[in-house]
């Protein structure tokens, strides 16, 4: 395999100091031996872009195309995404962009190789779930979640351009960003698209149109659908072949398309991608009654995880599994029920098996 080395930007510059390619190694090896965890995991990732030994990437999906699974991404693709972000938001050359994704994922490393790609001055800190709390300087663009822009709303003045990706904004968050002067987009894409393919934006709009703007695609990037209406992704620069996801969509033109809803039933809670049969698994040991794990809507988390269990009405019976839960050190704080539905009996299908979308929603009357 031939090497490649991909130049950093002369205009770059990383927490307010310019580095050249030779200095990097150096402050990755520094963030790994002196850092925090977060940044060591940007040490470890800026050390993996360095090394012209390997022209990939090893990134982990977040579960939107199946299950969770690791895969390679070229970094001459990575490059290909940056400069497309660059051209369709116009942060170009000496943009002031923060940095409060997990660098362990694939919207806080593409904020990195859009830094050192496009020349940004970038700044980074701990992806909390209110990254701008201690912030008292401004930005040009930023990259955050639903959830952290929930928690974010008070401070959000600092922020000029704000991408938001990793799950859908709740209509109750689009209200609360109305008449903010941050220009607010909702991004769409996934770690196998290299990160967002297109945006639209969510607040301030110049009309008094209150139907949602489909999502435009960004630069050598187009869509299609198939018969059952899931969307063919179809990005060359990103892509080696067109990608059928699992999204259902109504195409507008082959740029411009909406987003209808999900063909499977991954959770979303907080940007987290969250599989139910996963939960379940994990969850067979403490409960012997038939159950599953389900979503209802939230808005701050988009959705939050529930538990539905075949069992009569019981106050104890609810508070002691929630204390059984909370204690299940297996289960990572998304994945513990926010809520515990207790139902006497299951709706059915016919063969018998557990029908979840009709028991939630009879629940939910």
């Amino acid at each position: 395999m031939a090497k490649h080395k991909f130049e950093i930007h002369p205009s770059f510059k990383l927490n307010g100091t310019h580095f050249s390619r030779m200095h990097l190694h150096k402050v990755a090896y520094s963030f790994i031996k002196e850092g925090q965890p977060f940044e060591e995991r940007v040490g470890n990732f800026l050390l993996d872009w360095l090394n012209e030994d390997y022209n990939d990437i090893k990134v982990r999906t977040s579960g939107s195309t199946g299950e969770p699974k690791e895969i390679f991404i070229g970094k001459q693709k990575m490059v290909n995404s940056a400069i497309a972000t660059g051209k369709h938001f116009k942060v170009n050359e000496e943009t002031k962009a923060l940095m409060c994704l997990p660098p362990k994922h694939i919207g806080g490393m593409m904020m990195m190789v859009r830094a050192m790609t496009l020349g940004w001055h970038i700044d980074v800190v701990k992806p909390t779930s209110n990254p701008l709390d201690q912030l008292y300087k401004t930005y040009d663009f930023c990259a955050m979640t639903p959830f952290q822009l929930d928690n974010s709303l008070n401070r959000l003045h600092l922020i000029k351009k704000l991408i938001v990706g990793g799950g859908h904004i709740s209509e109750n968050l689009k209200q609360m960003v109305q008449g903010i002067p941050t220009k607010v987009y909702e991004t769409f894409g996934m770690t196998e698209t290299v990160s967002h393919i297109a945006a639209r934006k969510v607040n301030n709009r110049k009309s008094n149109k209150t139907e949602p703007k489909p999502f435009k695609t960004l630069p050598n990037i187009s869509v299609a659908a198939d018969e059952n209406n899931r969307l063919i992704i179809k990005a060359p620069k990103l892509l080696d072949e067109p990608l059928l996801t699992h999204d259902i969509v109504e195409i507008e033109t082959y740029k411009k398309f909406y987003w209808k809803g999900r063909a499977d039933n991954v959770i979303n809670s907080g940007g987290i991608k969250i599989h139910p049969e996963e939960v379940e698994k994990k969850l067979q040991k403490l409960i012997t009654q038939r159950f599953f794990i389900s979503a209802i809507p939230d808005d701050a988390l988009g959705e939050k995880v529930v538990l539905f269990v075949e069992l009569p009405f019981s106050e104890k019976t609810i508070s002691d599994l929630n204390e059984a839960i909370h204690n299940m050190d297996e289960l990572t704080k998304y994945e513990k029920p926010k809520k515990i539905y207790l139902v006497e009996k299951f709706e059915q299908t016919p063969s018998g098996k557990v029908n979840r979308k009709l028991t939630v929603s009879a629940e939910m009357q």
